[in-house]
């Protein structure tokens, strides 16, 4: 059973995270690395910046950025497999930056994954 959840790299660390990965191409400003606490930092998963520049976090483009980032998603093999055997161990937290809880790319790819599996 995979076990995934997102929180902000903002958001307090907690021991409930179990292996945190940081799935953004930046590193989130404003949090040093120590304090977000990530274990792996995937930033291959990442959805391309041509795709979150077309998106701009716009709740009204949800299901088509989904529908593109899961073609990206179709490429990576080697990143959606680590994530993939990471979850299978133990719980995962993918950690993100952006201010939208719901519609992210975080949100995105734990619903790719599960999917998946």
């Amino acid at each position: 059973a995979m076990r995934l959840k997102t929180k902000r790299a903002h958001e307090e660390p907690s021991h409930n995270d179990g292996t945190r990965i940081l799935i953004d191409r930046l590193s989130p400003r404003g949090v040093k690395k120590a304090a977000s606490a990530t274990d792996l930092w995937l930033k291959e998963i990442a959805a391309s910046d041509e795709l979150c520049k077309w998106f701009g976090h716009e709740p009204e483009k949800w299901g088509e950025f989904k529908r593109r980032y899961g073609r990206e998603l179709d490429g990576m093999d080697d990143a959606v497999k680590t994530l993939m055997e990471k979850a299978r161990e133990k719980t995962v937290t993918l950690v993100y930056t952006a201010k939208d809880q719901a519609h992210n790319s975080a949100v995105a790819l734990k619903e790719y994954i599960e999917k998946k599996v």
